[in-house]
């Protein structure tokens, strides 16, 4: 058995490349948008309101306690249900993505909202900002350079995770090479290019964010 099998690679690399696009894009825009989601979430969160707090609070112990697995089910199956139009099964699998980062984001970003300093918050009250204002541009831009590195390790995590998809026939990185396995008839070789695909992609991502990282504290430290 030639894992090196160059005949291979040659004949049915194009599987691999639209596979590590499919899971690039999902995990992508499952990072941007559950960011954005999970900021609204972690500001609900920390809110006074109890209704908001509670909702927020009650959505992500939810996310994090049951199975992304079961999760996509849901979506799939559930949200074609109530909705009054048609979505893609890929747009289902980008959606139930997103729906499971912002629950972790959220804690991420709350986080990191409540290891500010309180003087900032007082000082930018003090100055006659609103609560709202003063969030937007003292509090959430220096909690977002402290969350950084975490907010790339998610988008890392989810890279890994979001291999679930292929289960509701999106053609992912593992769900085309689990379609090699069955059209050469070879179990192993394509799971073993699946998984070189995917170390490649989040030991590239873990080397750039380290890059970052130390720019960062080189740039407090400049400061």
């Amino acid at each position: 058995m030639d894992i090196f099998d160059i005949e291979f690679i040659m004949k049915y690399y194009k599987y691999f490349i639209r596979g590590t696009t499919v899971t690039l894009g999902v995990s992508f825009f499952g990072v941007i948008f559950g960011t954005i989601v999970g900021v609204l979430l972690s500001l609900m969160k920390l809110s006074n309101n109890k209704i908001l707090k509670g909702v927020s609070t009650s959505y992500i112990e939810l996310v994090r306690g049951t199975p992304l697995l079961v999760q996509l089910y849901i979506v799939y199956y559930g949200f074609p249900m109530f909705l009054p139009f048609e979505l893609s099964r890929l747009t289902l699998g980008t959606i139930a993505v997103l729906l499971n980062s912002a629950a972790y984001v959220a804690e991420i970003i709350r986080a990191g909202i409540q290891s500010i300093d309180k003087g900032q918050m007082e000082a930018a009250r003090s100055l006659g900002m609103p609560y709202g204002m003063a969030m937007r541009h003292i509090i959430i831009p220096q909690a977002f350079k402290n969350i950084l590195p975490a907010l790339g390790n998610e988008f890392i995590v989810l890279i890994k995770e979001s291999a679930i998809i292929s289960v509701v026939g999106i053609h992912d990185i593992m769900y085309n090479a689990d379609t090699l396995r069955g059209i050469t008839y070879k179990p192993f070789i394509p799971l073993v290019y699946a998984a070189l695909i995917y170390f490649v992609i989040t030991f590239s991502l873990s080397k750039i964010l380290g890059v970052f990282e130390r720019r960062l504290r080189a740039g407090d430290t400049n400061n």
